[in-house]
């Protein structure tokens, strides 16, 4: 008899605690949704492979069941999806107000509980501060020559090869530059390979969170691990030859550390670098080689993108001097095409902010505490913003001024945590793409093939064969 009432009571608890899970508290009406189930929540659902270029079936499911703004869980929080323009602008325009930068408790651990992301007001405004520093508009004219030299350099090397696989190469490629810009980092004077240690970070950084060895996720933390070793290896160098300067990025954050009453910290700083390694090459590398593959299936945008940069070589009394930047500010239509780019590409498959308070919006409530999940591919791919949203044309971009975020382009993130490299990843990209299409011409061999978990891959790489042009081509 106590038995059965110990496994009645126990079975009550049971219950309870499932129904509470599917139907949280709130004190007014929540969005429709699923809370899928306890703990798990729809965490399997989210990482969920597929190979769509369309908004990812998760999200796209539960928008014809549920409408734009629905209610999850994910990684045992509880989440509200927004893929309504009204409700992100306004989820943006609040940020320090009602809602706050915030992530999943895997992605804090991945990057750093003092990471940029996961940092607010003053201290998140002077990091910001310090990047611009590194990536503002001065900065990137004197870095303008060096990016063209680098491409240039790359281009030359590959066209010897009998095929490059393009994300593998251009990942190098930019890695290389920014670790030279930030820490003075060369992988031929070190005793230990850097970007190893990010590769093994990267392949493990959108999966399951699970933490036993053998999985993705545990190599991401090894990883990470192992790369912070070597940036504070990298940061005592630094300290214990003060005389020696190499006027990097690095040294101005020894400066900023050393100054009297600094809210800089270690442990900030090193996060910082870390972040701006990871940020600055792998999305770059994933649009730089989307890009090559855009271009090889459209043969008529290639044509127009080659004539505007033959253009900018007509235009000079020298072919052979370097770009300038004037010549850069010129290129209208690249910028069209890296913005369509982009578009399609949705290599950030969610923003995450939390509520700090309770708030109503189209007569739903947001209770505090929750995150909410703002879903740029439902943005990028709304066919009343974008006609005909899964196909591939540049010149939609035509007029339109995309400098910032807006309701229907969050590429680069929005509001005040709007890409502080925003501008360095368009002159990379721009930079490659006039020494590539002016020089050479390329097919591809294998590969191109895309997967999402939910962020952008490609498993088999893009295998190209590159060659130099004649002169009469």
């Amino acid at each position: 008899m106590l038995v059965l009432c110990i496994g009645a009571l126990v079975l009550i608890c049971i219950t309870h605690w499932v129904y509470s899970w599917r139907n949280p508290r709130c004190n007014g009406k929540l969005p429709p949704g699923s809370m899928g189930f306890p703990l798990l929540g729809e965490t399997l659902e989210f990482f969920s492979p597929n190979t769509t270029s369309d908004i990812p079936p998760f999200v796209k499911e539960r928008m014809k069941r549920y409408g734009p703004i629905f209610k999850t869980s994910l990684v045992g929080r509880p989440v509200i999806v927004s893929t309504d323009p009204d409700l992100n602008h306004f989820v943006f325009l609040q940020e320090g107000q009602l809602f706050q930068s915030w992530y999943p408790e895997t992605f804090t651990e991945i990057f750093g509980r003092q990471n940029v992301g996961s940092l607010h007001g003053f201290m998140y405004k002077y990091l910001k501060s310090m990047v611009l520093n590194l990536f503002g508009p001065e900065s990137l004219k004197k870095m303008l020559p060096e990016v063209e030299q680098t491409a240039t350099r790359r281009l030359q090397r590959w066209s010897s090869q009998e095929t490059v696989e393009l994300k593998e190469a251009t990942a190098s490629m930019i890695f290389d530059l920014t670790a030279k810009k930030l820490i003075s980092y060369g992988q031929e004077n070190s005793s230990e390979n850097l970007r190893e240690n990010f590769v093994a970070f990267i392949q493990g950084l959108i999966s399951f969170p699970l933490n036993i060895p053998g999985t993705a996720y545990h190599k991401c933390l090894q990883g990470r691990k192992n790369a912070m070793k070597m940036l504070k290896n990298l940061l005592n160098e630094r300290r214990a030859m003060p005389e020696k300067h190499r006027s990097d990025f690095f040294d101005f954050v020894l400066e900023e550390l050393q100054k009297e009453g600094t809210i800089l910290t270690e442990a900030i700083a090193l996060d910082l670098m870390f972040v701006l390694l990871f940020a600055s090459f792998e999305t770059t590398s994933l649009a730089l080689t989307l890009a090559a593959k855009f271009l090889s299936e459209h043969p008529s945008v290639l044509e127009k993108l080659t004539e505007e940069h033959e253009a900018v070589l007509r235009n000079r009394e020298n072919t052979d001097s370097e770009l300038t930047w004037k010549e850069y500010k010129s290129m209208t239509y690249t910028f069209q095409f890296i913005n369509e780019t982009v578009r399609l590409a949705n290599i950030v498959p969610g923003i995450f902010r939390k509520a700090l308070r309770e708030i109503q919006f189209k007569g739903y409530t947001i209770p505090a505490g929750w995150a909410v999940m703002v879903c740029p591919p439902a943005v990028h791919l709304n066919p009343a913003k974008y006609q005909d949203p899964l196909a591939f044309n540049p010149s939609r971009w035509e007029g339109v001024e995309t400098n910032g975020a807006s309701k229907h382009f969050m590429a680069f993130g929005g509001g005040m945590r709007f890409c502080v490299g925003t501008d360095f990843t368009k002159l990379q990209m721009a930079v490659f793409l006039h020494c590539l299409v002016t020089k050479y011409r390329w097919h591809p061999i294998k590969g191109g093939n895309i997967l999402r978990t939910p962020g952008l891959q490609f498993p088999d790489g893009f295998h190209i064969q590159l060659m130099k042009k004649t002169r009469t081509e």
